[in-house]
This record gives C-alpha cells, structure tokens and sequence, in this order.
C-alpha cells in the first residue's frame, strides 16, 4: 500500500486473529496512514502471519487474497475489527460474512480457503518468515528492512523510526 517510490518501507508481519495487531489496526494504522502512506512518504507491507486459532487467521488471508488487490486490505480491516464477535464462536460465520460483504459468494469463499495450492503458497510465506527473519510473534515491524519491534508499536515510535530512515541512517 502506498508507493512504490517511497523513500521508506514499513513492513509489518500480522495475523488478523492477534488481538495486538487488531489494537494498532484500529489505534494506530489510520493516523499512520492518513501522515505517510497517503501522502507518498511511506510503502506500507504486510506479511501474512497466521496465529491462533490458526484456521480462522488462513481463512482471512486466502479470503482477502481471492477477494483481489483492490479489497485485499478491507477484508483484513473488517476480519481485525470483528475479533469481539468471533472470539466466543462462530468464527467462519463471521469470516464468511465479511468475505461475501467485500465481492465473494460463498461458493467462492469455500473454494478459496479449499485451494490447496494458495494454501501451500501461505505456509511457505510463513516458513519464509520464520527462518529468514526469525518472525516467530505478531505484529512484527520493519523500516527499510531493520527491526523496529517486535510488539506494540506506537505512532511516536514508528515517526522515529521513519525520520531515521528518511535520513538513511538507524534508529
């Protein structure tokens, strides 16, 4: 999200099940958006990550992957923000709600988390992740490839970390 010309890449490794990355999406996310992603200044990256319950966190990525490019980012908002109704059951229910709310029926919902192919494509972007990074907990965060945190992170931390970048310099 955001340009490809982008002085600074923020990346962030998330699982829309971590109730951590569901806080900095709805606390953080739309001021960092609104000061960098929007205005050029920042590309955000998001890793696909899968936690607890596991099945749930592959349903919302395979889900925002077949909904397409365009509403890739809304399915994870909607999954992230809908953590309160799921938590207590009824996972899929609510999952495949909100993939039908953002352009899939619910025979393209079923075929989607099916697709043993884009399943084994996940796994090996979290392998990836795992032994290329040592990605071992969500939301992890990333500024032009050095390690923020691991964690919460903040907008004052991210600011800094982003300054530091722009400079081309380490936080």
């Amino acid at each position: 999200m955001g340009s490809p010309r982008a002085r600074v890449v923020v990346e962030e490794y998330a699982s829309p099940t971590c109730s951590h990355c569901a806080r900095f999406n709805e606390e953080v996310f739309p001021a960092f958006k609104k000061k960098y992603v929007d205005t050029g200044k920042v590309r955000y990256v998001i890793h696909e990550f899968v936690t607890a319950p596991p099945d749930a966190a592959a349903m919302s990525w395979l889900m925002a992957r077949c909904a397409g490019p365009k509403q890739y980012f809304a399915v994870i908002d909607a999954v992230m923000r809908s953590q309160s109704r799921w938590q207590a059951g009824q996972i899929r229910g609510v999952l495949k709600e909100i993939g039908m709310a953002h352009g899939l029926t619910d025979a393209q919902v079923e075929a989607c988390v099916r697709d043993e192919n884009a399943q084994a494509a996940l796994q090996k972007r979290m392998d990836n992740a795992m032994s290329q990074r040592g990605i071992d907990a969500t939301p992890t965060f990333y500024v032009n490839g050095v390690l923020l945190k691991a964690g919460e992170v903040t907008l004052e931390e991210l600011d800094a970390a982003i300054a530091a970048a722009a400079k081309g310099r380490k936080k």
